[in-house]
This record gives C-alpha cells, structure tokens and sequence, in this order.
C-alpha cells in the first residue's frame, strides 16, 4: 500500500505541518503548487526532502485560492483551469528538478480533488492539463467518480485512492469538513481504518455502514493535528498486518 501525505504547504514565515517527520514515514509526498499553499522555496526544499529519503513527488495542484487554502469550490472556465493545472505541474518540475528529483504524479486538492469526482467539465480540464505536460503522469482519485472516469478514457492511470484520517459517506464521498466527526484525530482508530482497507477492500462509514474502497494509495492529511503520530501508526499497523508501505509507481 502507498501512504502519501500532502506536504510543502507552509507560507513565507507561516509553518503548516512537520514535513521534516512525516516525510520518514510516507512512501509518496503531494507537495503543494503555490496555489493554495507553499512557495518557491517551500517547495524546492520538499522536494529536497522527499529526494533524500526515498519519497516519491506529486504535484499537489488545486484552484488558485491562497486565502481560501483551496477549500472553495472556483466556477473558473476549463481553459483556465487547465491552464492553471499545466503552470502549477511545471513550476513543481522545475524545483524537484534543482532538489534532485521529478514529478511523478498529480493529486488535486482540496475543493478541487472533491469537484472533479462528479463535475465533467472541470474534470475534462484537469485532465487536458496532465495530458499536455506528460501522458504518463498517474492522478490520485476517489474510486467511482468522475474524473477516474475522464482520466482513464484519456489513457491517463487513475490511481484510486483512500482517506486514513476523514470520515466517509455512505455513498462513497468525503464527509464535509463543516461537519462534526469529518475529520478522525485517534491515531490508534485511523491506524485499524487503514489496515481494514488494505485487507478487506472497505471501510466503516460515518453512519456506521461498511462501504468498498478498493484503494492503491492511502492519505493522510499533513495538515491534521498530530499527523505524525497517525502517519506513524498507520505504516506500523500495516507492517504489523503484512503489508508493506511503498509507492504506487
């Protein structure tokens, strides 16, 4: 199982997260674009980072939304989305190539990453965006929604992808972060979450129902208070299950 976690997301003097820490502990990093987070040298030093110990980059992308932390959904054109996908993939390339390393995959963020499960248009868009920078670049999904459905008829791979540390609905989506419970901080219950994903294909939903999630990739937000400590416990308890932390590629 692939473990990532979103990372490079602090700002100029604002720190966001333990970089540094989990970037031992995951086998693939979504580093932050400049869009919603991070800046140029945020970003090379991540890369940086991920390179020294064996960690496999993504580009993090999302809609430009510094203030909003790309929370918020954005009614842009898919020109311009596409074209704001192609230039945060390039600015990223660039700075893992000076850190040492290379792009190797995108994830969408935030508001973004949960529009495109089910609105076509924009999902076209991101779609166009990796195909003109590099066919070969995998994208991080939730299983059944829409943008799985564009990449794969593009050609693109379509990674799909588990929450470690956010709540599910019954119907397979991500419950709101507006929403009491969205969110699990319990390293020990995020850790038995993930490994019922890895060995069964499913995972208990916020109203207690056990749903399919047939995932390669798990998440864990570097956001999330105590991520660490959870990012921890969930590679121990998959090693501890049989089976091992390494990256989807």
């Amino acid at each position: 199982m692939d473990l990532n976690s979103d990372v490079g997301e602090s700002f100029g003097s604002w720190t966001m997260g333990d970089d540094e820490s989990i970037m031992r502990v995951v086998s693939s990093a979504n580093v932050a674009c400049g869009f919603h987070a991070g800046d140029p040298v945020v970003a090379r030093a991540t890369c940086a980072a991920a390179a020294q110990e064996g960690v496999t980059v993504g580009a993090h992308v999302s809609y430009r939304d510094l203030a909003g932390f790309g929370r918020r959904f954005m009614d842009v054109s898919p020109a311009e989305l596409t074209n704001d996908v192609i230039y945060q993939i390039g600015a990223l390339q660039a700075m893992a190539a000076a850190a040492g390393t290379t792009v190797r995959y995108v994830k969408p963020h935030g508001a973004l990453y949960n529009t495109i499960a089910k609105h076509e248009q924009q999902a076209r868009a991101v779609v166009e965006a990796i195909r003109t920078v590099d066919e070969s670049l995998p994208i991080l999904v939730l299983p059944g929604s829409v943008i799985q459905r564009e990449a794969e008829a593009a050609g693109l791979r379509a990674v799909v992808e588990a929450f470690a540390d956010r709540a599910y609905n019954a119907d397979g989506s991500l419950v709101s972060r507006r929403l009491e419970g969205s969110v699990i901080h319990d390293p020990e219950a995020v850790a038995a979450r993930v490994v019922q994903m890895a060995t069964d294909s499913t995972v208990e939903t916020l109203d207690g129902q056990t749903i399919g999630v047939d995932a390669e990739s798990v998440c864990v937000h570097g956001d999330t208070p105590g991520a660490v400590a959870i990012a921890t416990a969930v590679r121990a308890a998959l090693e501890d299950a049989g089976v091992p932390v390494t990256s989807f590629l």
